[in-house]
């Protein structure tokens, strides 16, 4: 056969190969059917930063070997948050020790928080016997830096601990200490020496350099730079037997992950225009859910351009409420008292199931398998719109819900 010929039936082949696995392969989802993805607008050498995070977050396995534990609750980052979404009962965590706000006097026991694995050879913390404790699902991840990126003022503006306005709601900030490597920036304000904490669900992290230092260290027992020292577990302080050299994780290693944290893209919320998910909107608001849950913020000046002067829907005020008994643990972290909780962002929640299993864990500890069972435990500040929301139609209701779960 001629050459010639042989080469084009060979291409011809290859092509029809090609088009015949391109229809086996299922399509790429849309961006607003996930959660990870960069923000637009990043630099060349941002995305080389935020790819470096990504692989850091979701790629990197800690083994005995390489610095995990020797207790430990997960093994990755991504483990606890798969595709950046919430995490499931069996990632859930344990803080234990503090029960009012003059300080943890558990912390030499392993406190605030449950290493509930071990590496052979190492039996797994137990919560020392009179410590008061709580269950903490890990969060979705995305959209954080625009949260970052908002001012302490800004979220000053809201706080309302008299309830002055008569409207039932008396949100505060929670004040925390910083840590010894934290390095303070122009829109913080600190007061008697403490600042403003915005992640965690009692938002005792003031930024998400503080949050992820302490993921690594208590949730993976993985040592850095900034986090040098192991906590104390069942009553023994570190060093106990860890050969793993410190730190264990690279600081750039830290830096890169810290930057795809403030880099993932806000959820896109679906269904905007539907006629049912604007009416469940309108009812959102009629019935006080948006006192807590504010809509609308736009962030100021910031070193990443992509995140500065953008105005962004995250449905959170990140101030504290007091949430009535029912979600009152006994437990709590900085200056918040027990029963009060962070408002939750709820951007994103109608993707929740897509990395919970197909089910939803809701509330600060996933008691909540619906959305309507999470709004039956809303009481204290909450009380009212629960009310609100318990004398609305069913159309009304299910209206309401669509909206939640278009965003």
């Amino acid at each position: 056969m001629n050459k010639k010929i042989m080469v084009s039936i060979t291409g011809v082949f290859i092509i029809c190969i090609m088009i015949s696995c391109e229809k086996l392969l299922p399509p790429a989802p849309k961006d607003d059917e996930i959660l990870d993805g960069p923000v637009e607008g990043l630099s060349s050498e941002e995305k080389i930063q935020f790819i470096a995070g990504d692989i850091a977050f979701n790629e990197e396995v800690f083994t005995a070997q390489n610095g995990l534990g020797p207790y430990f609750v997960a093994t990755s980052c991504g483990s606890c948050h798969a595709g950046d979404g919430k995490g499931h009962p069996f990632s859930t965590l344990t803080r234990f020790g503090q029960s009012d706000s003059t300080g943890n006097s558990f912390m030499a026991y392993g406190g605030p928080q449950l290493q509930n694995r071990a590496i052979p050879g190492y039996t797994p913390e137990q919560i020392p016997a009179g410590a008061t404790f709580s269950k903490f699902t890990p969060p979705a991840n995305t959209g954080l830096g625009f949260l970052e990126a908002l001012s302490d003022a800004q979220i000053l503006a809201n706080v309302d601990p008299f309830d002055s306005n008569g409207d039932g709601i008396s949100g505060v900030a929670n004040y925390v200490n910083a840590p010894a490597y934290f390095q303070s920036k122009p829109h913080h304000i600190i007061v008697a020496g403490k600042y403003i904490g915005r992640f965690g669900k009692k938002a005792a992290a003031i930024d998400l350099w503080h949050q992820t230092v302490n993921a690594y260290v208590q949730d993976m027992g993985v040592t850095s730079e900034y986090a040098p020292t192991e906590p104390g577990i069942n009553g023994v302080m570190s060093p106990y037997g860890d050969n793993a050299p410190d730190p264990e994780v690279q600081s750039s290693t830290v830096q890169n992950l810290i930057f795809y944290l403030r880099t993932l893209k806000a959820p896109i919320q679906r269904n905007q225009d539907d006629s049912n998910v604007q009416s469940g909107k309108q009812i959102f608001s009629n019935i006080g859910c948006a006192k807590c849950h504010t809509p609308e913020w736009t962030t100021q000046q910031w070193p990443i351009s992509a995140l500065a002067y953008k105005t962004f829907y995250p449905y959170t005020d990140l101030l504290l409420h007091d949430m009535g008994a029912s979600l009152d643990d006994g437990y709590t972290e900085g200056k918040a008292l027990t029963s009060e909780w962070k408002t939750p962002p709820l951007w994103g929640l109608g993707l929740s199931k897509n990395s919970q299993g197909g089910t939803y864990f809701l509330l600060h500890d996933g008691r909540a398998q619906s959305i309507e069972q999470a709004i039956s435990f809303h009481g204290g500040e909450a009380q009212t719109s629960n009310n609100n929301y318990q004398a609305l139609s069913a159309g009304e209701k299910e209206n309401l819900i669509k909206f939640l779960e278009s965003l």
